[in-house]
């Protein structure tokens, strides 16, 4: 059933755990509540948030506007042949239960993604990626429905006009659609397993074959390890993007600093840890008010009880001009700042 609230508490549907509130808060149930409600128009007009599961979002305050929450969930198979198949999953099923569905049913594709908080309506508009995998390499369809009109359409993959962890949804599409459903197409013969990023191959290596669930078991394990768990401790993932360079840039740099990782992403770029920077920089473990570098990834920024926004949100500007300064790379936030 629709859910509308007033002056609404927020702090459970953030991974960080701010403690603030919204004017209107929105639950939907299934698609057609979406239709009618955007059909009466009130709501384009308004400043509109579309919440997933809070996990790529750092409010710096109260939200004056109104929040909508798609929560239906339902996964199913839409087309199968012989190698591959297409699947459907709605906006709010939580990302790691689709995984692990996926990955049950013999299904490759998602499992390099294995772990990644957050719904599924959100996958797309980050274009979320991990361990040498992007969503949008098996997205196939996008479907969402306008805000200003109920009006429903179809974003083909070329459509989205994805990008490193961007998407036409960040851009001119943004506040305009709720998305509702995602398309994917996905092997079931033939998996192309994707060991080569990060420590993922030696971590599989002590499990045998690597199978579709074996690679899922060891992302697990190696996010598991080093990131925090945001029930315990607020955070939203890596709060950066990975920096990539121009060859003149990385050059200039790799002589600086002879130690610097990076991989070649060919036409002249080249992908650098942004880890890697803040750590150089000294900002590994360190503590400003509330709000933290977590101590065994300088990607993640962590809440440790009781931060505000504003606090998490200046310590990413201390440590964006800090890496600036060292290297003359300025870092792009991830993090969606509301």
């Amino acid at each position: 059933m629709q859910m509308i609230k007033y002056n609404y508490p927020l702090k459970k549907y953030n991974t960080f755990g701010i403690d603030i509130h919204t004017r209107k808060f929105v639950r939907l149930d299934n698609e057609q509540q979406a239709t009618e409600l955007f059909k009466e128009g009130t709501f384009f007009s308004d400043n509109c948030l579309i919440l997933g599961g809070g996990s790529n979002i750092l409010f710096s305050g109260d939200y004056d506007g109104t929040v909508i929450q798609a929560l239906f969930r339902d996964v199913k198979i839409l087309e199968i042949s012989t190698d591959s198949a297409i699947i459907t999953a709605d906006a709010g099923l939580e990302w790691d239960k689709l995984v692990e569905w996926a990955v049950k049913n013999g299904l490759g594709g998602l499992e390099n993604l294995s772990g990644i908080p957050g719904h599924t309506g959100a996958a797309p508009i980050q274009n979320i990626g991990a361990y040498g995998a992007e969503v949008s390499e098996m997205i196939n369809a996008v479907h969402a429905i306008s805000l200003e009109n109920g009006d429903r359409r179809v974003f083909s993959a070329e459509e989205c006009r994805f990008g490193y962890r961007d998407s036409i949804f960040k851009n001119e599409m943004k506040g305009k659609y709720l998305i509702t459903r995602v398309e994917f197409r996905l092997s079931r013969d033939h998996h192309n397993i994707k060991l080569s990023y990060g420590n993922l191959e030696q971590e599989i290596k002590g499990r045998g074959q690597p199978t579709l669930a074996a690679v899922r078991d060891a992302v697990i394990k190696i996010r598991n390890d080093k990131l925090p768990d945001p029930s315990l401790t607020g955070n939203a993932g890596s709060f950066f993007k990975n920096p990539v360079l121009e060859t003149d840039q990385y050059t200039k740099l790799k002589k600086k600093f002879s130690d610097m990782p990076s991989w070649e992403l060919g036409n002249g770029l080249y992908k650098v840890p942004a880890a890697w920077l803040i750590e150089k920089a000294g900002w590994k473990g360190r503590q400003v008010g509330r709000a933290a570098v977590h101590h065994r990834q300088a990607l993640v920024l962590v809440n440790l009880g009781g931060a505000k926004g504003s606090e998490i949100l200046k310590l990413s500007r201390m440590i964006m001009d800090s890496v600036e300064e060292m290297s003359g790379i300025r870092l792009s936030r991830e993090v969606n700042i509301i």
